[in-house]
């Protein structure tokens, strides 16, 4: 198991993970454009994530973010997003770190793996105290970042609606 970059070598098993995550609801989130367009010009969707990391062409309000994905042996396991730096709104309810694992391989301790993992990339960006969010009724996330050291600070609304955001921060 290994946190690597995101890789056209991992294509097929990053869609059917895709495919899984659609399963559960309308997918599209974390994907810089389309599913549709992901799958008929993955190259593409590799560079735009190039793009994000340094900071070219970000939508208003984004911020330069680094995504590495979880593989183990030739699977793609999920995926974590590190965001280079704060601003109010990941101050608030985003944070510096958000990780997803594909539905099919939760509750097998991934993302407990993937969050340490990703933790010295968070470090190496310069972030000395990385703040992790999750909703209030996510416990399996809470637990996940309290097993990776973070320390609830507090609660807060979700300006979105939806249920109420917890703020943890873990020291690099």
């Amino acid at each position: 198991m290994e946190l690597i970059r995101p890789s056209i070598q991992y294509k097929d098993s990053f869609l059917r993970a895709v495919h899984e995550f659609e399963q559960e609801g309308p997918y599209g989130r974390q994907l810089p454009f389309p599913i549709p367009a992901v799958e008929t010009d993955f190259h593409r969707y590799l560079q735009r994530l190039s793009e994000v990391e340094r900071g070219e062409n970000l939508p208003k309000d984004f911020v330069p973010q680094s995504d590495y994905w979880l593989v183990e042996g030739k699977e793609y396991i999920g995926k974590v997003t590190i965001r280079h730096r704060l601003n109010e709104h990941l101050r608030q309810i985003g944070g510096h770190i958000g990780y997803e694992m594909r539905p099919s391989v939760r509750g097998r301790g991934y993302g407990t793996k993937i969050l340490g993992l990703a933790l010295p990339y968070a470090k190496q960006l310069g972030i000395e105290k990385a703040l992790l969010t999750c909703d209030e009724t996510n416990l399996p996330s809470r637990k996940i970042i309290e097993r990776n050291g973070g320390i609830l600070e507090n609660t807060v609304s979700n300006p979105g609606g939806g249920p109420d955001k917890m703020r943890f921060w873990i020291q690099l």
